[in-house]
């Protein structure tokens, strides 16, 4: 018997597939009404970013998913985008672009499996139950012919998942590992709880600090679904546009996001915002997954002690317990994290390259890179701010 023919579609945008197709590869778990495991690949969140202008013409990530057919049937798909640069991303790349321009060839564009300005971890390679592998295999193929065919740089998968790392090796991508820090729900019934397992000094910082947030003057509000209305986007829009503008020069989202997140996704969002002489001074967006919370953004128009942890990270985790979540993902980088509870975790890329010579001294560096971030997450975990981290016999 002749092997199943698999075809493979490439999109210019996400409106190109029905909604029920794409998610019933990206959330095959969210079809009886229950909702996903993260938001993040499913057709809502992804066309929220294009028809709002954050993805597409001009902005450096242009769609070109991918939908793998078996006798007509949609079997599997893929978020993919062609880059014309390596911003937000979290997986940082400009070191491999200026190696390419100095051997005078061109980096950009390049192809990318990944949710835009999104680094939490997920499936990447999204398929129907019952074909995982072939599936996996078939986009991870196409992805590499489509960089081939068009003469491109390089294919890159970020934040996915080991399971998916450990195949795609298998068929010739390199491993990348980075490093995030991650609060786990160890069964607390709730924050006393999980202060009683810190150590001494870092729950009395804890403590400190947020009693230090109760003067700020003024009201934390959380919010989540129909509780959250046009006015709350439009104090958020204000934070937002600070702190990408710091950070990235300019903000990443426009302001149309927002809006389709309300009308969209609003049921997937807690908003935690901090008010003052009324009017909203601060807050913080995160997403609600099945088993995690997702903290993504911040920011403030006033500056007072400590408010950014309460709303970031302890405002994050009482709502993760209340609401039985495993762990809260607060995003990329900060050890500062650290001791405030969350542990450091290996988070997985993948990578392909062209061009033979660059491919190899790649793989040299990955190998040397995987071993320090591995030998980095198990220091920082020895030393964590648990009672029973390290050997259980100091506390700290």
């Amino acid at each position: 018997m002749s092997e199943p023919v698999i075809e493979i579609d490439v999109l210019s945008g996400i409106g190109e597939i029905a909604p029920e197709d794409w998610d019933a590869c990206a959330c095959p778990e969210a079809t009886a009404g229950d909702r996903p495991i993260d938001p993040f690949t499913t057709w809502r969140f992804l066309n929220s970013l294009e028809v709002s202008g954050s993805v597409g013409p001009g902005t450096g990530w242009v769609p070109r998913h991918l939908a793998a057919r078996m006798d007509g049937k949609i079997i599997a798909v893929a978020p993919l985008y062609a880059k014309g640069h390596s911003q937000g991303e979290y997986v940082f790349d400009h070191g491999w672009a200026h190696a390419y321009e100095r051997a005078g060839r061109s980096y950009y564009p390049k192809l990318q499996i990944a949710v835009p300005f999104t680094p939490a971890t997920g499936r990447r390679l999204l398929t129907l139950p019952g074909f995982e592998e072939t599936g996996r295999t078939a986009l991870l193929q196409g992805a590499v012919r489509l960089t081939a065919a068009h003469r491109l740089s390089s294919l890159h998968v970020t934040f996915c998942t080991e399971t998916e790392a450990r195949a795609a090796e298998q068929l010739g991508l390199m491993h990348r590992l980075s490093e995030q820090f991650h609060w786990e729900n160890r069964g607390y019934g709730d924050f006393t709880a999980f202060l009683a397992d810190l150590s001494s000094r870092k729950r009395k910082n804890i403590r400190r600090e947020r009693a230090a947030v109760q003067k700020f003057g003024g009201t934390i509000h959380e919010l989540t679904g129909d509780m959250i209305e046009s006015s709350h986007w439009d104090a958020f829009w204000q934070f937002y546009q600070d702190t990408g503008e710091r950070k990235w020069g300019m903000p990443y989202l426009t302001r149309a996001f927002f809006e389709e997140a309300h009308a969209s996704l609003r049921h997937d969002i807690l908003l935690v915002l901090a008010e003052r002489g009324g009017r909203y001074v601060a807050g913080a967006l995160n997403f609600i997954g099945r088993d995690a919370l997702y903290g993504r953004y911040w920011g403030c128009v006033e500056d007072h002690p400590f408010l950014h942890f309460e709303l970031c990270y302890y405002r994050a985790i009482d709502y993760a317990i209340r609401n039985g979540l495993s762990q809260v993902e607060a995003g990329a980088q900060g050890p500062h994290k650290l001791a405030r509870g969350y542990l450091p975790v290996a988070c997985h890329s993948l990578h392909w390259f062209a061009e033979p010579a660059m491919r190899n001294a790649v793989n040299r560096y990955l190998d040397g890179e995987r071993q320090a971030v591995g030998e980095e997450i198990a220091l920082l975990t020895e030393y964590g701010p648990f009672r029973n981290a390290g050997d259980g016999t100091h506390e700290r």
